[in-house]
């Protein structure tokens, strides 16, 4: 496992919404990348060039690089006159399609002022039925990987609940559908067993063909049926088993830390900061430091 520690990054605004606190705990942790969501409060896509090359300069002075753009795209109602499920936008309004293809337009520029070549995307919140809906799913992100492919760059598509592929499945479909390169997955166990499933080995046998990206995060299901996230290895993600499957089945990208894990009385950065200890624990010892569930964690995936 001794590998992974290369590879391994976090989100910033997981250890604080201060980047440049955030980016010196996460040199002090000897990690390598950063994804970059909210800056200051401000979410990324939100950002001039200026202030966006001043991101890039921080992450850079400390020895790190900027991973990917942890953008918010395509988190929108395909029909807005049909209901559907909702999430986090992370600082964005509800706009219509258009808009966050007009979006897609501006976060590539920022990947590209970042350095980077990787932008997390979503596929539209989650109707009633999502496989009615699939073709036009697969037609509008067809589309923006022909933007991607002809701008090159890289979309990756995370599974979360509340959008149409919120499930390994749902996700791996999407992307054979769209059958490009410039689309792939962004595979997540924890937001798989947030949404009540089991996430290895069931949700990685679906999905393992079509990830290139990988988020750490770990949560349980309390007896009402309702998530909470914890430290990676005290929940229902098989943290261990997990990457020993991806790094036997020659996975080569990287990892990134996002944990939704904040303890009672203690900050995003201590919860991080439990999360990698946890994880460094699981994968040197065979165990977490935390192996009872916490029930102190943040609300959203």
């Amino acid at each position: 496992m001794r590998l992974i520690w290369d590879r391994l990054g976090v989100l910033t605004d997981e250890v604080s919404p201060d980047l440049a606190e955030a980016l010196e705990w996460t040199a002090a942790q000897g990690l390598k990348h950063v994804e970059i969501r909210m800056v200051n409060g401000k979410n990324i896509a939100d950002l001039g060039d200026e202030q966006v090359l001043s991101v890039r300069r921080q992450v850079e002075n400390k020895g790190l690089y900027v991973s990917a753009v942890a953008s918010p795209l395509f988190k929108c109602a395909l029909d807005p006159s049909r209901p559907v499920a909702s999430g986090d936008t992370f600082g964005q309004g509800e706009e219509g399609v258009e808009a966050h293809f007009a979006k897609l337009d501006r976060v590539i520029a920022i990947a590209k002022l970042l350095g980077t070549t990787r932008i997390r995307i979503f596929s539209f919140w989650r109707e009633a039925e999502p496989q009615r809906y699939v073709p036009d799913i697969v037609r509008h992100l067809r589309r923006a990987g022909e933007i991607a492919q002809a701008a090159g760059v890289q979309l990756l598509l995370e599974n979360e609940p509340s959008c149409n592929g919120g499930y390994a499945e749902e996700v791996a479909q999407l992307v054979q559908e769209i059958g490009m390169p410039s689309v792939r997955g962004l595979w997540d166990p924890g937001n798989e067993v947030y949404g009540g499933r089991e996430a290895y080995p069931s949700g990685y046998t679906a999905m393992k063909s079509a990830l290139a990206h990988v988020h750490l995060k770990d949560a349980y299901l309390r007896e009402d049926g309702s998530p909470r996230c914890v430290p990676l290895g005290s929940g229902l993600v098989p943290v261990k088993a997990q990457i020993e499957a991806l790094e036997a089945d020659g996975y080569a990208g990287l990892y990134t830390i996002e944990t939704h894990f904040v303890p009672n009385g203690g900050s995003a950065k201590t919860g991080t900061r439990m999360s990698l200890d946890a994880l460094r624990a699981l994968l040197e010892t065979d165990r977490s430091p935390y192996g009872e569930r916490l029930a102190d964690a943040s609300e959203e995936v």
